[in-house]
């Protein structure tokens, strides 16, 4: 998939805002394999903002990387509400970062049920003293991974405006 002109116009929009809030971030993706974090360091200059980023494409690594607990994963599945919450807290706990954002989906074309079709995803995004935000979508079974994995990279990252300016 490439990275299309809103995606990097959309990176450039919020690595300004956090310049001027003087925040850092960290990602940490499953469905979208690091296209959060590799639009935004597209950018040159990203450096002073994105501090890091985790592609935790399996349950293990959810679980070994940000500290997902098991029971979780087990109880709920990778693509929930209470998976990408543990993802985007255990991702603030691990790093330096003021802001983190997870995402956990299913991307297609394959891979969904009748309970977690094609298309859902769950965004968490965490910042320390705030309560966590959580948004699920459903972009639809009839959207092409490339469309889910994109419309995810965009809803993170409003996500993640939301908490830079956040009181």
């Amino acid at each position: 998939m490439t990275i299309t002109p809103e995606i990097i116009q959309q990176a450039e929009e919020l690595l300004a805002l956090y310049r001027r809030f003087r925040l850092t971030l960290a990602t940490v993706e499953s469905c979208t394999g690091g296209l959060a974090a590799g639009a935004l360091t597209a950018i040159p200059g990203s450096s002073d903002v994105v501090d890091r980023a985790w592609v935790t494409y399996s349950n293990r690594a959810k679980h070994e990387m940000v500290g997902v607990p098991k029971e979780t994963l087990e109880r709920f599945g990778a693509v929930s509400e209470q998976t990408a919450r543990a993802m985007a807290v255990g991702a603030l706990s691990r790093c330096p970062a003021n802001v983190t954002v997870a995402i956990t989906g299913i991307a297609g074309p394959g891979g969904g049920t009748e309970d977690k079709p094609v298309g859902l995803v769950h965004f968490a995004a965490a910042r320390e003293g705030r309560e966590t935000l959580h948004v699920e979508r459903r972009f639809g079974e009839e959207s092409s991974r490339d469309a889910i994995r994109a419309a995810s990279v965009l809803q993170a990252f409003e996500l993640l405006r939301e908490m830079a300016v956040a009181d």
